[in-house]
């Protein structure tokens, strides 16, 4: 009901702006004042540019993106904000520098159970196999005999 005699947002928007602009007297002619504020401002040629040079006039809103950027390649050329702080923890080249080892990498956990996984199986696969071939060669040597083999004397025996 009440919202039936409402009248569209934009559509009222849109009239309340028309009647403002009719209400509102012709603009008068711009001062001197303003019409220096339109304009670009004088800049110094950027050619003449020097680190101690003034480069605020380059940053104001009316000065040309093209402008701003040469004035700004300009001023970081020099090598006072050319050279970077080593104190900034990113301005290093960190990808130089010896690598690691290939011994010092197989001792790495990490690296050992991820990159080298392949060639400890095989080892211990040789190892099992060696181990075997050991057993067979000393039981072939010992012959039929089943006697107990005799401690060394380094585990512990209950009586």
């Amino acid at each position: 009901m009440a919202s039936e005699d409402k009248e569209a947002f934009l559509s009222r928007w849109s009239r309340l702006k028309q009647e403002q602009a009719g209400e509102s007297p012709a603009r008068a002619a711009p001062t001197p004042e303003a019409a220096k504020e339109t304009q670009s401002p004088a800049l110094p040629p950027v050619d003449e540019l020097t680190p101690e040079s003034d480069f605020a006039p380059f940053m104001r809103p009316k000065v040309g993106e093209a402008v701003r950027r040469v004035a700004l390649k300009k001023l970081f050329s020099d090598p006072h904000f050319n050279v970077p702080d080593l104190f900034e923890p990113y301005s290093g080249d960190w990808t130089g520098g010896d690598p690691i080892s290939e011994e010092l990498l197989k001792t790495l956990n990490q690296a050992r159970t991820v990159l080298f996984r392949e060639e400890e199986a095989a080892k211990e696969k040789e190892a099992a196999a060696g181990e075997s071939a050991q057993k067979n060669e000393a039981g072939a040597q010992a012959g039929d005999s089943h006697k107990p083999k005799e401690e060394d004397g380094t585990g512990r025996q209950d009586t």
